[in-house]
């Protein structure tokens, strides 16, 4: 597996911004695309979440390795979002908040973003996302299933992401019919997938302020060096093909293998796991054939 650093820029511009990084597809860290004097900068932080929202019941997620046949973990506990807060702030966990948006509890709290959108208008600044984690908590392996352009920006700690393209989907033993990988990239075990020594990727660490910039359709596997929060938008898919990708993602994949997971339980994810396993053996063989 080989990763290089995300390149670093600020005062980009609509075009050359559209031109050398989403219609190519290359991942950036954008350094302004917040605007530095926005009012979230000073006003945002644990003490001000616990007060505005600290009683709030919020779902805690741990390890997602344990729950590889679903698009999305169960939680394993549930708490305040301000007990959640103390818990971060004390020590390092595993523990993360996945489908809890203190921006759709708290809308007005968009107001204290001030985009320097790069995207000429793409981007839906209605629809933010927010991401808490404890220091040492990741997310699996995984793209997004509405295959849409994502710009993570991060509001406190260290987050260190790595990337990879759609086209290494085999390399990476994709499961079929769902959005995430089949082994463990942060310890890989190259003797069971060996296909992942042919991995060609990025690695990026964001600090706050700090925007990365993910394309359509490319996996990213994140870790939570430190404990913090990042906020989210996205643009939806340019191409037609990625546009039908994620409409097939949401509307057919998505339901069908839901279907087949409650008629053939366990023997449809072996069947998965197997297909993966096939898939990433043929891609690892090529790879090598390349090299002779």
């Amino acid at each position: 597996m080989q990763l290089i650093p995300v390149k670093k820029k600020k005062k980009l511009v609509s075009r050359n911004f559209i031109n050398n990084h989403m219609k190519p597809q290359i991942p950036v860290i954008i350094e302004d695309f917040i605007d530095p004097e926005s009012p979230a900068f000073q006003k945002w932080n644990y003490e001000y979440f616990k007060k505005i929202a600290g009683d709030h019941k919020v779902d805690i997620y741990g390890s997602e390795m344990d729950s590889m046949d679903r698009v999305a973990s169960q939680p394993i506990a549930q708490t305040t979002f301000s007990e959640y807060l103390d818990l971060i702030e004390s020590t390092p966990t595993e523990h993360r908040l996945f489908l809890f948006n203190l921006l759709s509890i708290k809308p007005e709290l968009k107001n204290d973003i001030i985009y320097n959108d790069v995207t000429n208008g793409k981007i839906l600044k209605w629809l933010p996302f927010m991401f808490f984690g404890g220091e040492g908590s990741a997310t699996r392996n995984h793209i997004d299933i509405d295959m849409s352009h994502v710009f993570i920006t991060q509001f406190e700690g260290i987050k260190r992401i790595w990337l990879f393209p759609w086209e290494q989907s085999d390399l990476m033993y994709k499961l079929p019919y769902n959005f995430h990988s089949l082994p463990n990239i942060k310890t890989p075990d190259y003797r069971q997938y060996p296909a992942l020594l042919y991995l060609n990727g990025y690695e990026a660490v964001i600090h706050p302020g700090e925007t990365l910039y993910i394309p359509s359709g490319w996996w990213h596997y994140i870790q939570y060096e430190t404990g913090g929060y990042s906020v989210s938008v996205r643009a939806l898919p340019s191409s037609l093909l990625e546009k039908w990708r994620g409409f097939k993602n949401l509307v057919i994949t998505r339901n069908f293998d839901n279907i087949m997971r409650n008629i053939f339980k366990e023997k449809w994810f072996r069947y998965k796991v197997n297909a993966a396993k096939r898939r990433g053996a043929k891609a690892f063989k090529k790879q090598k054939s390349f090299l002779i």
